[in-house]
């Protein structure tokens, strides 16, 4: 480390030079937290982030109110974000009624919320994986006829606490579905955190196979093993450059009570940056806004490189 608190650069080779980091803190992060964040704070997070360097921060979810509370203000949240220039502000809609929601206040980037496993969409969106993808289908199509980029985020992609290991070819058919409905990216989302860097390859390659193209492909790595970097460098040493993280290591997953939090964006800019890595992000901003954050959920940030900066200053 150097006196900077920045860790030392030593490049490996046939890595991607550049990754975007996809901010999901204020919306994946938040709609976690027993207690319901004002709306002012939310969008205090959200300006945070950007002047920490973060190009795409994802802002909320346009979903029925009752079913995550904590974001049940994305009316209101949303246009208190708009002002920020050169910042893609993706929101997670569920149905046709909250992409109607997300557009008329101007949204221009969606994601629609899929499960490679039955169980789990059964539990997630009261549906089976076929009904679905016929519920994202509209979605898709209308966002696409208006020129909306639309990510398609993928669960329970290597393990599911219902179903157990999930078949790499299973995951793959639901992705090439997500693909062909006009997805732009699919996130690819260890929802419990059992992956390991060899499944993540092997998921990778398979897809590939199948015609879903690296480029397409991000990946939503959670730490309950303590794998999520390992696994993400596994990501990048495929050419993955596209990675989900959440400031200061918030959020898991509601309806996975096994889930434990995010790979944190400090963890993940600490581990690029030392490779060599571009990412646009400043560590130093990022952490004071991964400590201000922590401050108003008043409990200490789960994030190590969090912890390390702090307690070094």
């Amino acid at each position: 480390m150097d006196v900077d608190g920045l860790p030392m650069e030593f490049p490996a080779q046939d890595l991607p030079p550049r990754v975007r980091i996809h901010e999901v803190g204020p919306r994946d992060g938040l709609q976690n937290e027993k207690a319901v964040i004002p709306t002012e704070v939310k969008a205090e997070f959200v300006h945070r982030l950007a002047d920490a360097g973060l190009t795409t921060v994802e802002a909320t979810s346009f979903v029925r109110p009752e079913w995550v509370p904590q974001l049940a203000d994305a009316e209101k949240l949303f246009p208190r974000v708009t002002d920020l220039k050169g910042v893609a502000l993706p929101v997670l809609v569920p149905n046709e009624r909250g992409f109607d929601r997300a557009v008329a206040l101007g949204a221009r980037r969606i994601a629609v919320f899929g499960s490679a496993t039955e169980t789990f969409a059964r539990k997630n969106l009261n549906r089976t994986v076929a009904e679905s993808l016929a519920m994202f289908e509209p979605v898709v199509a209308r966002a696409k006829a208006d020129k909306i980029h639309v990510r398609g985020y993928l669960s329970m992609c290597f393990g599911d606490p219902w179903e157990g290991p999930v078949p790499v070819h299973q995951v793959v058919k639901v992705a090439r579905r997500l693909r062909e409905l006009g997805c732009d990216e699919i996130s690819l989302g260890d929802t419990i955190g059992v992956a390991t860097p060899g499944h993540v390859l092997d998921l990778l390659a398979q897809l590939n196979e199948e015609g879903v193209p690296t480029s397409a492909l991000a990946v939503h790595f959670h730490d309950t093993y303590g794998q999520a970097l390992a696994n993400t460098f596994a990501a990048l040493e495929h050419g993955v450059t596209t990675v989900d993280a959440s400031a200061g290591g918030l959020g898991g997953c509601p309806y996975a009570k096994s889930a434990t939090g995010n790979l944190a964006t400090e963890d993940l800019v600490w581990m690029l940056h030392g490779l060599g890595i571009e990412t646009g992000v400043d560590l130093g901003r990022l952490t004071a806004t991964s400590v201000w954050m922590a401050e108003q959920l008043g409990r200490p940030s789960p994030s190590r490189t969090v912890r390390a900066l702090s307690h070094k200053e």
